[in-house]
């Protein structure tokens, strides 16, 4: 059905009208976002951005990341950062629900590696601090960063030493995570066996050194300081060493204890 001529010209000033209006708010928006002429591209003075956040080139360059998959990882950090409480920066009760999807599940593990993130020591996690750490799980991250990473995770006083009684801790983290049952005598017995192999010194104590030497006999203990996917990343978070069952590793690594 055609339309009356008044009513043609009525649309067609309707529609003039919302073209124009349109164009207006494009016009406020270009200069808002103050784009480029010649670039078409957000100028970078009007992106607001969250607290400790650095350049991705900086980042790729001092780790394995490309500039892409750190802008990547800054999409997965504001998303972390912003679950709870919405001030960037990933809080524990944050890595701990990103981890468990549960804030209040408390595991040494989580425990320790988000320690070991929070390089400033000041209880939370900047963007910086969360790219550089995430490296060391990167698949082209050098072994001997894992090495180091994984001798500080059962450092757990931070003396330099890995001690008895921390080993201990985390063997028996370890066999909790992964809903294991076993006698007090047995656990003495697997930290009394590992502390003996990897103390080669015989002083009480393991330093960086003897844990190098104990881990290029057990490679398998570092298994998991790899995550493949970091090569592809997405919005899912990584898991690290933290699955409710034993990987073929874990197993081993506990069977090395014995």
């Amino acid at each position: 059905m055609l339309f009356p001529r008044s009513n043609k010209l009525e649309v067609s000033d309707n529609l003039r009208s919302k073209k124009d209006h349109l164009l207006h708010e494009l016009i406020n928006l270009r200069k808002f976002y103050n784009l480029s002429d010649s670039m078409g591209c957000i100028s970078s003075k009007s992106v607001k951005h969250t607290p400790g956040y650095e350049d991705p080139a900086v980042l790729a360059d001092e780790t394995p990341f490309t500039v892409s998959e750190v802008e990547a990882l800054y999409e997965l950090f504001k998303k972390l950062s912003s679950s709870i409480i919405d001030n960037g920066l990933i809080h524990k009760e944050e890595f701990q629900l990103a981890l468990f999807r549960n804030r209040n599940r408390r595991n040494l593990f989580a425990d320790r590696i988000f320690d070991l993130f929070d390089v400033k020591r000041n209880g939370v996690i900047e963007f910086g601090e969360f790219v550089r750490s995430l490296g060391v799980f990167h698949p082209n991250a050098p072994i001997q960063e894992k090495i180091e990473f994984a001798f500080r995770l059962y450092d757990l006083r931070r003396t330099g030493f890995i001690e008895r009684d921390e080993l201990k801790e985390m063997v028996i983290a370890l066999l909790h995570e992964s809903d294991l049952v076993i006698s007090e005598d047995v656990i003495e017995m697997i930290v009394d066996k590992t502390f003996s192999d990897v103390d080669t010194k015989g002083d009480g104590k393991i330093d960086d050194e003897e844990w190098k030497q104990f881990v290029a006999k057990n490679p398998s203990l570092i298994k998991n300081m790899t995550l493949p996917y970091l090569k592809d990343i997405t919005l899912a978070f990584p898991s690290f060493v933290l699955s409710s069952e034993l990987e073929d590793s874990e197993i081993e690594f506990v069977e090395n204890m014995r």
